[in-house]
């Protein structure tokens, strides 16, 4: 499995990209409906994922890389190098979203390891991240690899309740 940035050409965002992306957030129902990222998740459209990207991208220390497996676009992670609150010293993992016929099939598990990797050769120590408080099987698997709950809090951009994990590297 390999990691690969998603870069703007000429300031868009390639077309097949966006195309392939879509298709995995669509496939993802269940957590779009529990996070109420897109207005109807039976009907989430290129136009939305790519503003949606973009939103991250726009942030300076944001990434998304795309997890392919055999050339298969398998996973999206997006990544945080700095938080924005400034007391807060460890790089996040902001969004781990699988192919949907792959849940459970240990392709999550190698994302994170690949995406924790990434930050460890970065010299950082640990990552956070935040779990949706209404998404109970988020929260196991990440504690599963080892993250520790170490609070909880609205989330910035829409204020949802969220636990905020951490796990040393």
């Amino acid at each position: 499995m390999i990691l690969e940035p998603l870069v703007a050409v000429d300031g868009a965002l390639p077309g097949h990209l966006l195309t392939e992306v879509t298709a995995l957030y669509a496939a993802n129902r269940d957590f779009s409906v529990l996070s109420g990222d897109f207005p109807d998740p039976d009907d989430i459209r290129v136009e939305q994922v790519a503003k949606a990207l973009a939103d991250e991208l726009a942030h300076p220390d944001a990434e998304v890389l795309l997890a392919r497996s055999e050339g298969r676009l398998v996973a999206v992670a997006v990544t945080l190098a700095r938080h924005p609150d400034p007391t807060d010293p460890d790089p996040w993992i902001g969004l781990l979203i699988v192919a949907a016929e792959l849940h459970r099939t240990g392709v999550g598990r190698q994302v994170a390891a690949l995406v924790e990797e990434r930050f460890r050769q970065a010299g950082r120590e640990a990552v956070r991240l935040a779990v949706l408080e209404n998404n109970p099987g988020a929260l196991r698997f990440w504690t599963a690899l080892g993250y520790l709950v170490i609070g909880h809090r609205e989330d910035r951009a829409r204020h949802r309740p969220c636990a905020v994990l951490r796990k040393a590297l």
